[in-house]
């Protein structure tokens, strides 16, 4: 059965953007990061495609647990650590890696014995307010950590930066300084840069590198597209028009009458909407390109279809082709008309639509 709304992975775009996000690491080690199934990218794929990875970042055990049953060797730290004492068993078991960032995950390792010591990577809040321990607290809790018979050794020391993406907030700064200064004398392997590090504070640049969003062709900067950044979009959003219909000056189209025809023109209706993952949220004049032309949104985004513009394309007929994001299309510029992230995006694909790599 033909389906209308794909979403095709790029492998060579993928490989051109770790690729990337290497040059980019000042001989630092690359953990790239696969958490939200590789940002809809699809895990278990993108992981098998970067095979030059030096590890692998995921949020989950669960995410963890699915890389390694699909063959995944390289190392995997999972960034939000053991939630229960149990799951350190089967972190040690999978040979896997994982952030405490919490004064209870310390007392989990405290307590258990483990058959294989588990590498940690002690978190460190210096100003993202999330998760992380506070920079005074660092020496007595490596100390700890470090005296736990299960905590591989030496303890590994990183932090999230929090404005990185604003390539002119002093905060950025801030943080790197607070971070340098709670590690000092310590041993073991630091990580500081996500991707708007990698790309924008070279500073940041330690032993490992853990890029995401770049790693899927998206810029991490706020008011910049990929391609700015010599980034390629992995993801090809398309679907087809079903539907081509003369319309009149003043008629309304969609649900609530809110798209109007400016002029006699042609609207297609193309199978794709917030039931696949296009958000239902995408402004009137939302960007699409129809057969590589640019055309936009007319009227509100419904479940299944979304209404289109035709003007700019008026030799589009049933069956053509109707891009949403990727080659062509930037996914950060289609995210600014919906007053939201690539991230975002990419992450709300859903399971009906077909998925190709190529």
């Amino acid at each position: 059965m033909a389906r209308t709304a794909t979403v095709q992975i790029s492998r060579e775009a993928l490989l051109h953007n770790f690729q990337r996000a290497k040059d980019e690491a000042s001989g630092g080690l690359v953990m790239a990061v696969v958490k939200a199934n590789a940002y809809g990218h699809g895990a278990a794929l993108v992981a098998g495609i970067l095979d030059q990875a030096d590890g692998f970042a995921v949020a989950r055990l669960e995410e963890a647990l699915e890389l390694r049953e699909a063959g995944i060797k390289q190392p995997i730290l999972l960034l939000e650590g053991a939630l229960e004492e149990a799951d350190l068993e089967i972190i040690a078991q999978h040979h896997l890696h994982t952030v405490v960032h919490s004064l209870y995950q310390i007392e989990q390792f405290e307590s258990v014995r483990l058959r294989h010591a588990v590498p940690v990577w002690l978190k460190i809040d210096t100003g993202m307010r999330r998760l992380g321990v506070p920079p005074a607290q660092v020496r007595s809790l490596s100390q700890r950590l470090e005296a736990c018979a299960s905590v591989a050794k030496p303890l590994r020391l990183m932090t999230h930066l929090a404005t990185a993406d604003e390539q002119g907030n002093l905060r950025t700064a801030d943080q790197l300084r607070t971070f340098s200064a709670a590690i000092e004398g310590l041993p073991g392997e630091r990580s500081i840069a996500n991707s708007a590090g990698i790309l924008g504070w070279l500073e940041s640049h330690t032993d490992w590198v853990r890029p995401g969003i770049m790693l899927y062709g998206a810029s991490p900067f706020v008011g910049r597209s990929g391609p700015q950044d010599d980034l390629r979009p992995v993801m090809q959003f398309d679907s087809r028009l079903i539907a081509v219909n003369p319309r009149r000056k003043g008629d309304r189209v969609g649900y609530g009458g809110y798209g109007v025809c400016p002029a006699d023109m042609p609207v297609g209706v193309a199978a794709v909407g917030y039931g696949d993952g296009y958000p239902r949220h995408a402004r009137q004049g939302t960007p699409v390109l129809v057969n590589g032309k640019r055309c936009s949104l007319l009227g509100r985004v419904s479940m299944d279809m979304i209404t289109i513009d035709l003007r700019n394309a008026e030799d589009a007929a049933i069956g053509d082709q109707v891009r949403l994001w990727g080659e062509g299309l930037s996914a950060n510029e289609v995210a600014d008309w919906s007053d939201t992230i690539a991230y975002e995006l990419f992450c709300g694909i859903t399971g009906r639509v077909r998925r190709i790599s190529f």
